[in-house]
């Protein structure tokens, strides 16, 4: 039962979507190429056109040595010492640290708001995409192409909107979204001729783009609201900013500007959204019908709807709209006390559970309906006292009559004619800034498009919902196809247009080529060695007839933990389960003794943190005694998932030193494919021992010499959208063997709130490669870098304080690795599908292997799409690849044939995994530490939720120790294993 699935930062805890990659089982030869020269210089943002400088672009700086954009060859590296500490390393000639030089940034243009920041660019792509493939595919994307003129020009206005009475106590207001967005449309109506609403759009805060001119200035705007309905006067200023021509951004397209026009992508981009934004439920960046599809309804006062995602993207063919299907579980749009009743079955007369009614409702946007208004509150809360109790002090507006104590019933009865039905309830407080706002449940509604977290979502309506999101590839193209031509999505009504934007309507067509899957080396009895082909459409393979791991790591001292003993349904089969893992692991090289101890528990302890530590220890502690030296793995079986899983995990990985293997009674005790559950389990236990399940029986390509290489993964794990405290969990990996190169050891640190720079990158870095040169007796003189989770808009961050820290830290050491970076990115909207039957596999996906790097993808810097796994769920998401620096010279066949093979050197599954493992093993260790947090936080808070000054003071040292490395610090047996997959 250890967690399987990709765990995101932040995201929801689903596999990806086209099957999970982990846990189960499941071509042409790559040709030889000559490194080709590569751009080993920061490129230099260059300044724009109509932005302060007539000059033209600059071109990339090559050094001293020549003027033009090409770089000098890869000069041989002298041999490096042993270790930090052994005799000086002789350094590289003059030329070669010319060209390893950092150079200077300059001011990019690529903003109105930032001239003067400093940015980094990414390297320019070494050929014109890839040759090698084993066949080729035609393929339909997501990508709609935008046709724009370039002599168009988009206006871009600042827009503030303050009351015209003064803010109380010198406070300024902060106008909510819905009033902003009235005053605009108001100001459109009372003057159409100078504002037309269909010739702008609005970002919804500070932002308006035209397409037309339009006066400056101050503005009153007047309308009623308010409890009392009466004028409300604003007053709107709207200031000239910037005139974005869009030859800027062809230009930029044809590759004549190295500097990305993000504003003027930003202005598109809104003009883009604004029909849907007047149509539809904006959620984020996607979009939802008001009203959904009566057969989407989950029960429990929650509805699913389908919607989509939009984004723009610069790419060969031209400007983007990108397109993608999106489901989220919604509240539906309810009078709050139907609400409750179908959510926690809720009873006006009988129910008395208060504090379940405040959870569910906390923090919920209603309106109201005694009176006129379209303003829109925040639950903040429910009332002590029952609605019939309930009085205030009410001040008369005129000043003539002294203040007098009123009861809530009488003031709505005399107020607004309404008799309140539900007195012996509470009233919800929508109040806000210290100020009440009592108002009874029975006038307030749910106002539409509030997202239910999936995570809280029962099993089967998990499922569901799961379901309807891994659309088949065939019904999710139909779907897009259907929104781009709908009238209310991005494409229709007259805004668009308008602004001299039209949108083809037809997918992209592409052709995919497909790479060979490479050979692996398995084991076999005897010692031998075994040269497996994977099969032909999923490239998987089988542990069964006779294979074996490639190294299968000896178990003397092992003991099980059998949380489910006390269960009356779901109990271990114990002695069946221990012959049959043992016999298992047998058939795998894994020679498996008799365990050391049995030791029956309970659940319950997984709600008790001390007492789950003290059984740990006592059994790490008689284990020893019986089997003369420490437990290699424990094994604890479970009877379900259960919370308690992190503390299990915080406990045994950083107090007591054991390593853990957790799996479920119920599928530990079946027959019908129990073989293949232990088999899981086998690899598992196996990586997490230090042993070797299957390697390639290839070196990897490119990487032909003596040198050693170290692959480093990087990730950050941030906490959910409404935690506003706890740290973000930078994770940092690195292969620790070579030439096989599927050992990893992992570094994991807390740092600030929902940061995604890593704020300690060199210095785990660092202790990573000490340890490599450890263990091998030799520099590594290649280092591969994979970056997960970075947007475009992060890799200047990336390059300048990620990969700077850490070449300045080697240069210290005088150390001169050749280093390349590239990111990964999973959290985009571009999907392939098969044009035609032959073009994908049974499930309708494309097939493993296949990648696209023409076409869509950017114009002129490194980057493509592969699909390295079988989809056999849903549609399968590519895996972006972007090269931001690149001192290796890698040619497009030579990096996308590496990172395929390297995905079939995942640890626990038979098959090619989504995502290079690098970065796959640095996300799961991230989510390790996100464990660890979590465990820290809740295993030393109070359980009750009271504000007492007692339980305050617990929360923030809980708060305190969760920024506290030493709460992340593994225990030392288990530093440099693979404890986290």
């Amino acid at each position: 039962m250890e967690r399987e699935g990709y765990r995101g930062r932040g995201r929801g805890r689903g596999g990806r979507d086209g099957g999970s990659r982990g846990g189960s089982t499941g071509g042409g030869d790559f040709r030889d190429h000559q490194p080709r020269p590569q751009q080993l210089q920061w490129r230099r943002s260059a300044p724009s056109p109509g932005h302060g400088s007539s000059s033209p672009p600059v071109r990339p700086w090559s050094g001293p040595m020549s003027p033009a954009v090409r770089a000098p060859s890869p000069q041989p590296r002298p041999q490096s010492p042993p270790g930090p500490s052994a005799a000086p390393v002789v350094r590289p000639p003059v030329g070669e640290i010319q060209k390893l030089k950092i150079s200077e940034p300059v001011a990019s243009s690529s903003s109105s708001s930032s001239q003067n920041a400093t940015r980094y660019t990414p390297i320019k792509r070494p050929d014109r995409g890839g040759t090698l493939a084993i066949r080729t595919v035609n393929i339909f994307v997501n990508h709609f192409l935008v046709n724009f003129s370039p002599e168009s020009i988009i206006r871009h206005y600042d827009i503030d909107v303050k009351p015209d009475i003064g803010p109380n106590h010198g406070r300024p207001v902060k106008l909510s979204k819905t009033v902003l967005a009235i005053v605009r449309n108001k100001l459109c109506e009372d003057y159409p001729d100078q504002f037309p609403l269909s010739m702008t759009a609005y970002d919804g805060e500070k932002n308006i783009f035209s397409a037309i001119e339009l006066p400056t200035g101050k503005f009153n705007v007047k309308f009623l609201e308010g409890e009392d309905m009466k004028y409300r006067t604003y007053i709107l200023t709207l200031k000239l900013v910037n005139e974005l021509k869009l030859c800027k951004l062809n230009e930029y397209l044809k590759g004549n500007l190295f500097s990305i026009p993000r504003d003027i992508l930003q202005a598109i981009d809104i003009v883009m959204k604004e029909n849907p934004t007047r149509c539809m439920i904006s959620v984020g960046r996607s979009f939802h019908p008001v009203e959904p599809l009566p057969d989407d309804y989950l029960g429990y006062g929650l509805t699913a709807s389908r919607g989509f995602q939009h984004g723009l993207k610069p790419t060969s063919q031209g400007l983007v709209s990108c397109l993608d299907y999106s489901v989220l579980a919604f509240r539906k749009c309810l009078p709050v006390i139907d609400f409750l009743q179908e959510h926690i079955n809720f009873d006006v007369n009988g129910f008395r559970d208060w504090r379940k009614v405040e959870n569910a409702l906390k923090g919920l946007k209603v309106t109201v309906i005694h009176r006129q208004t379209k303003q829109k509150y925040s639950v903040a809360g429910l009332t002590r006292e029952t609605t019939r109790r309930l009085s205030f002090t009410l001040a008369d507006p005129e000043g003539r009559d002294p203040p007098r104590e009123v009861r809530l019933v009488d003031y709505f009865r005399e107020k607004y004619g309404k008799d309140i039905m539900y007195k012996d309830i509470p009233c919800l407080d929508l109040g806000r800034n210290n100020r009440k706002n009592h108002v009874p449940m029975e006038f307030c509604v749910l106002v539409e498009g509030q997202i239910y977290p999936k995570e809280y979502l029962d099993r089967d309506t998990g499922l569901f919902l799961k379901n309807m999101s891994l659309a088949k590839p065939g019904d999710r193209q139909s779907m897009i196809s259907q929104m781009v031509l709908s009238r209310i999505g991005p494409c229709g009504g007259e805004i668009t247009r308008n602004f001299g934007i039209d949108v083809n309507t037809n997918m992209t067509n592409v052709v995919g080529r497909v790479l060979g899957p490479p050979d692996l080396k398995l084991g076999a009895h005897g010692g031998k060695a075994l040269r497996i082909t994977v099969d032909g459409e999923k490239c998987h393979w089988s542990l069964v007839g006779g294979r074996a791991f490639v190294e299968g790591k000896r178990i003397d001292r092992w003991a099980v933990v059998d949380f489910s003993a006390s269960e009356r349904y779901d109990r271990l089969y114990q002695d069946q389960f221990i012959d049959k893992i043992m016999a298992r692991c047998k058939t795998l090289g894994m020679d498996m003794q008799w365990p050391v101890l049995c030791e029956p528990a309970s659940m319950r302890l997984f709600s008790n943190v001390g007492g789950l530590q003290e059984l740990l220890e006592d059994v790490t502690s008689r284990a020893y005694k019986i089997g003369k030296g420490h437990l290699q793995i424990l094994i604890c079986v479970m009877s379900r998932k259960d919370d308690g899983y992190k503390y299990l995990k915080w406990i045994s990985e950083t107090k007591v030193g054991v390593v853990t293997q957790c799996c479920l009674s119920t599928k530990a005790n079946k027959g019908k494919g129990q073989d293949q559950y232990l088999a899981n389990l086998a690899l598992k236990i196996n990586a997490k021992l230090g042993g070797s399940n299957a390697e390639l029986i290839d070196r990897l390509p490119y990487f032909n010499g003596e040198d050693h290489v170290m692959f480093l993964g990087a990730d950050v794990n941030h906490p959910r959208a409404k935690d506003k405290t706890s740290p973000s969990i930078a994770a940092v990996v690195a292969t620790v063997n070579w030439p096989a190169a599927n050992r990893y050891v992992a570094r994991v640190r807390p740092q600030d709130h929902r940061t995604e720079k890593i704020l300690n990158f060199a210095e785990m870095c660092l202790e990573l490669f000490k340890y490599y040169v450890q263990l091998n007796k030799v520099r590594p003189q290649e280092i591969v870098v994979f970056r997960d989770g970075v947007s475009e808009g992060q890799f200047d961050m990336v390059l300048s304080e990620e990969l700077v820290p850490l070449k300045m830290a080697f240069r210290s050491m005088d150390y001169h690795p050749r280093i390349t970076l590239i990111v990964a990115q999973k959290r985009h909207q571009t999907r392939l599908f098969p044009k035609g039957r032959m073009d994908g596999t049974s499930s309708g996906n494309v097939p493993p292997g296949t990648v696209v790097d023409t076409n869509i993808v950017h114009p002129f810097e490194f980057d493509f799409y592969l699909c390295s796994h079988y989809g056999s769920l849903g549609t399968s998401k590519p895996t972006h690849y972007y090269v931001l620096w690149d001192e290796h010279g890698l040619t497009s066949d030579q990096l996308q044939k590496l990172i395929y093979n390297m995905c079939f050197t995942f640890a626990r599954c038979t098959k090619p995994v989504s995502l290079v493992p690098p970065v796959y093993y640095a996300d799961l260790a991230a989510y390790r530490g996100r464990l660890y947090c979590d465990a820290v936080m809740e295993g030393q808070s109070p359980a009750s939720v009271s504000s007492s000054p007692s339980s305050l003071t617990s929360t923030l040292l809980s708060l305190e120790a969760s920024f506290d490395e030493r709460s992340y610090k593994l225990h030392a047996d288990l530093e440099n294993t693979m404890y986290f997959i």
